[in-house]
């Protein structure tokens, strides 16, 4: 069934909604731990088009953001056919949509001239980077620039253009990081080509930047320069966000440079150049005792011991393993207990161990992918781009618990929230859940 709007008194209601147990809230890109686990326990393993679909609702445009969710709000970005950009708001447990917030339009371009400009990958557009959300604070950044914050009823708060403010984009595929909310502030990320060696071109800045959440005003900029060349120096990551040492850390990855910066100054606090690669989709997770992540353009996996992560410059020696074989380029890795698990974007499942980097077991799944997997209740969920969810256990033994098939390309990544996943397709979004 597809809801139609029904208006503002809808809106209002969402704060004060009793039906429905508040649970594990999915805040911005990856959860609110941007690691990809949930901590709900009932979810549905099996679904169909017509099984164990709570709702499903049409959207006025396409995009590869995540749905984000507090309390029994759900915002998602879009970009209509018109070029005109869009925050979606959504009741998550009816699916009705009670508001849709214009927040300006764009030009998607598909080419340009070489190195001087961004242009879009055909599987983007400018509705890539996740919303963030908190306290009913909604932070939104389009691949065109804008950041702008908005409040639940659908008031702008404040709205800034990076590119405007800090120069167009270069990087090569289309701007796609996502913004976070960290103690009182948005931060953001600008990951890009440098044309530094390019004759008569003033280098391109990379660099991360926080504005106050409340007025937008500027808190702090920091460049992040690593020498990458040409496209290695593109990322399309999101920090990792980690309470360590009594600081709150930002860590990158991206430009062959994984680092670290802190939330309330933006001083870089350590960093382990040299992991030379190429362009970086792929972000880093963790666990209380290793950082992973992915060198770009599928190169290794490998595993940073957080023991000999302190100041300055990380010895070599903290990356603890190594591994080149199967490695994603798009999707991220999920940790489950001692159990890291990847999907490369050609299908194939891999389970390793968290301390070697030692193949448990690999298998392909088929279907190509780019959402990233997501893990709840003692299961790994992938999602490939043909709307088919494979569901695996968690486990050092193989076991494909379920297939699970939708009648949509499916590039986002799911959200989890209240015992229901929330799948973004091209054309519909989906609360797979059981009825209330």
């Amino acid at each position: 069934m597809l809801y139609r709007p029904i208006g503002l008194a809808i809106l209002l209601i969402v704060a004060v909604m009793t039906d429905f147990a508040v649970g594990d809230d999915w805040r911005a890109w990856r959860g609110g731990r941007g690691d990809g686990v949930s901590q709900e326990t009932d979810v549905p393993l099996t679904w169909s088009e017509s099984e164990n679909i709570r709702w499903k609702a049409e959207l006025p445009g396409w995009g590869g953001s995540t749905p984000v969710i507090q309390d029994a709000g759900l915002i998602i970005t879009c970009q209509d056919e018109n070029g005109a950009l869009f925050l979606q708001l959504f009741d998550k447990n009816y699916g009705s949509p009670l508001r849709k917030i214009k927040v300006g339009t764009g030009d998607v371009p598909r080419t340009s001239p070489k190195r001087l400009r961004q242009k879009f990958h055909n599987l983007h557009n400018l509705a890539s980077p996740s919303p963030t959300v908190h306290h009913k604070s909604i932070a939104v950044h389009f691949g065109n620039g804008v950041l702008a914050v908005y409040d639940f009823e659908g008031n702008r708060r404040w709205e800034r253009n990076l590119q405007e403010e800090y120069g167009a984009y270069t990087v090569w595929w289309g701007h796609a990081n996502s913004p976070l909310i960290v103690d009182g502030k948005v931060i953001s990320v600008c990951m890009q080509d440098s044309l530094s060696d390019l004759k008569d071109q003033k280098p391109v800045e990379s660099y991360l930047v926080a504005h106050d959440l409340m007025t937008g005003d500027l808190v702090w900029k920091t460049e992040r320069m690593t020498g990458a060349p040409a496209e290695q120096a593109d990322a399309y990551t999101t920090p990792l966000v980690r309470q360590r040492n009594g600081q709150t850390e930002l860590i990158v990855m991206g430009g062959n440079q994984l680092d670290a910066y802190d939330a309330q100054t933006g001083k870089q606090i350590w960093y382990l150049p040299g992991l030379e690669g190429g362009r970086t989709v792929t972000g880093p997770t963790a666990d209380d005792k290793r950082i992973y992540c992915t060198r770009g353009m599928r190169g290794p996996l490998l595993a940073v011991d957080l023991k000999q992560v302190t100041t300055g410059q990380v010895p070599e020696s903290a990356i603890v393993w190594e591994e080149k074989q199967s490695t994603p380029d798009t999707p991220c890795p999920v940790v489950v207990d001692d159990l890291l698990f990847t999907v490369t974007d050609d299908g194939i499942a891999v389970c390793r161990e968290t301390a070697t980097g030692e193949v448990v077991w690999k298998e392909r799944l088929g279907g190509k992918f780019k959402a990233s997997p997501v893990a709840v209740n003692g299961r790994v969920y992938f999602l490939n781009t043909e709307g088919l969810c494979s569901v695996l256990a968690a486990d050092r033994e193989f076991q494909k618990l379920a297939e699970n098939k939708l009648d949509d390309e499916t590039i986002a990544s799911p959200a989890i929230s209240d015992g229901c996943i929330y799948i973004r397709g091209r054309k519909n979004l989906y609360c797979i859940g059981k009825a209330p």
